[in-house]
């Protein structure tokens, strides 16, 4: 206890780089390694995979890379927590007892449960979703690894509580240690995506030869300050940019509530240390909220798509007239019918491929019926190939329609929760809810720094001096954008308002958009509430997670002051 805790992670997603285990054991010096392969939409596919099969459930992905990754690990002394438990960290945990014995490895598993709320969700007024799991904190992982446990299996803890769990564990934190947690949850926060942190889907991509990123590291101290680094030798960069970027990915404003602690995210500061090296120090934790978050998937009901190529002159006429023949050839109009027209025809650069002389127009549907959602509806549109505007023709032949998923989230008393740390020895531990729990209150923005005073300005686009990070907290979009300077800061905050936010993005207009300073990171963030309508499993928009969102707003051409370019 007290030394430096060394916490690598190996995935951000289920689906992540396969090789990222044993780089990450084989690259460089470990304590703790973890792996975050649980999503709001992972949720989802684990449910369906486990109304197929009892026994499934979990990410089975993690499982063939342990196949290599279990031995090194033992050999190199890392001990490995995992959420890739899923709907069934149990399952997991056998899984593992049994490959170890197949591989001629000792080792200690123990695992992390009381998450799944299904089999009491009518009981709780969570209706009858295909999911439901509560966000556990880090303290089942701290007890299951403070007994021992050489691999702790977890389903639905928050991401953090990965990193958080491990350095609670080993630097002795008590529950009322509420400024060390909230650091480790910032840690946990910045490697939570894994490559994200390193210059993947990094706005200045350009300054640096990304190749392929190392995944990131968190030296973690007593205080709950890390820095933030990767193996050396391995691709991306590690700057205070880089992890600005990841700290404003998915939050909202000052507070970042947890099960654990209340993470200020006004509070901290980072510091370039050195090459590829980020200290984050002065972050403040508060009580956690007395409600754990519950993610619900429930099954929406059915969807499918069509995209017609529009080619040449005429094109919003020939959008109209395939739009108003397949209306009426439906044999039943699905329940929701949605159109786009998106103009990729560029006439001017249309003599060197046809394709720059296109257009696409996407009808997506979606209906409770899979036969409506289906051919019904994929069928009409194939029918119209010889009989409606010059040049038709399609993406995709037309298909069946397919399932989709409505997310949403919902709060119950932490005291309702079952959290159950079963060690490695088969006992079990009920971890107790925080005793110091307060609701949350909210923070005052901060006031504004001075604008910039009066001077000459040069269109160009908002990249050129504004970097983004967008994506998904169920049908609501986040949108940070940071200044690289203290001068752009000054600019940022008093230029982009939510108003000018909605004037460059024209589709958050209708919506409720909420502004939240964070001068300490020299950004803010914007929260647009509805845009992803249920969620990125019911894929109603063209960019579902709003992945792409904080670029659009960089390409956006406005007035910039001189003195920024």
């Amino acid at each position: 206890m007290g030394t430096t805790l060394r916490i690598g992670n190996a995935s951000g997603f289920y689906g992540d780089r396969f090789a990222a285990v044993r780089e990450m054991l084989t690259g460089g010096p470990l304590d703790v390694l973890t792996g975050d392969y649980l999503a709001e939409l992972t949720m989802l596919i684990l449910g369906r995979d486990r109304l197929k099969n009892p026994d499934a459930g979990y990410a089975r992905t993690f499982l063939r890379q342990m196949e290599e990754g279990l031995g090194l690990a033992v050999d190199n002394g890392v001990r490995i927590v995992t959420n890739a438990g899923g709907l069934n960290p149990a399952g997991l945990a056998d899984a593992l007892r049994a490959l170890a014995d197949k591989l001629g490895i000792t080792v200690r598993i123990a695992h992390v449960e009381g998450d799944d709320l299904g089999p009491r969700a009518a009981e709780l007024g969570l209706g009858r979703p295909l999911t439901a799991n509560a966000y556990l904190g880090a303290w089942g992982v701290a007890d299951c690894l403070l007994a021992g446990a050489d691999v702790v299996v977890t389903g639905r803890v928050t991401d953090a509580s990965l990193v958080v769990g491990p350095a609670a564990a080993h630097h002795g934190w008590r529950r009322t240690d509420h400024d060390a947690l909230a650091g480790a949850v910032v840690a946990g926060h910045v490697l939570e995506c894994g490559a994200q942190a390193t210059g993947g889907n990094y706005s200045f991509f350009t300054e640096h030869d990304l190749g392929v990123p190392g995944f990131p590291i968190a030296e973690i101290d007593a205080d709950g300050s890390s820095v933030i680094t990767k193996h050396e030798g391995t691709g991306g960069v590690v700057t205070t940019e880089t992890v600005t970027a990841q700290l404003l990915y998915e939050i909202g404003g000052a507070r970042y509530a947890g099960p654990d602690v209340t993470t200020r995210f006004d509070s901290f500061e980072l510091e370039q240390q050195g090459p590829d090296r980020v200290r984050i120090s002065g972050v403040r934790g508060e009580a956690p909220p007395p409600t754990l978050k519950v993610c619900l998937n429930a099954l929406g009901g059915h969807r499918n798509e069509m995209t017609f190529v529009l080619t040449g002159p005429d094109i919003d006429a020939k959008a109209a007239l395939v739009r108003s023949q397949l209306e009426a050839g439906m044999p039943k109009r699905p329940e929701e019918v949605r159109w786009t027209l998106a103009r990729t025809d560029h006439p001017e650069r249309a003599d060197s491929s046809e394709q720059e002389a296109s257009a696409l127009l996407h009808c997506a549907v979606r209906d409770s019926d899979p036969n409506v959602a289906g051919r019904g509806f994929s069928a009409a549109a194939i029918e119209l190939a010889l009989a409606s505007y010059p040049g038709f023709h399609t993406t995709a032949p037309p298909s069946n329609g397919s399932p989709y998923g409505v997310y949403t989230a919902a709060y119950v008393p932490a005291d309702d929760v079952a959290h159950i740390a079963v060690l490695p020895d088969g006992s079990r531990t009920d971890i107790a809810v925080a005793e110091d729990t307060s609701a949350l209150r909210p923070v005052d923005n901060p006031p504004l720094p001075p604008p910039l005073p009066d001077g000459p300005t040069k269109r160009a686009q908002l990249g050129a001096v504004l970097g983004a990070r967008s994506g998904d907290k169920g049908g609501d979009a986040n949108l940070g954008v940071w200044a690289r300077s203290d001068q752009g800061w000054r600019w940022l905050a008093n230029s982009l308002t939510v108003e000018r936010f909605q004037e460059l993005l024209p589709e958050t207009a209708p919506l409720t958009v909420t502004r939240h300073l964070l001068p300490n990171l020299r950004a803010v963030n914007f929260v647009v509430e509805g845009l992803l309508d249920a969620g990125v499993a019911s894929q109603a928009r063209f960019d579902p997670q709003a992945k792409g969102l904080g670029e659009w707003l960089r390409g956006r051409v406005v007035d910039i002051p001189e003195v920024l370019l």
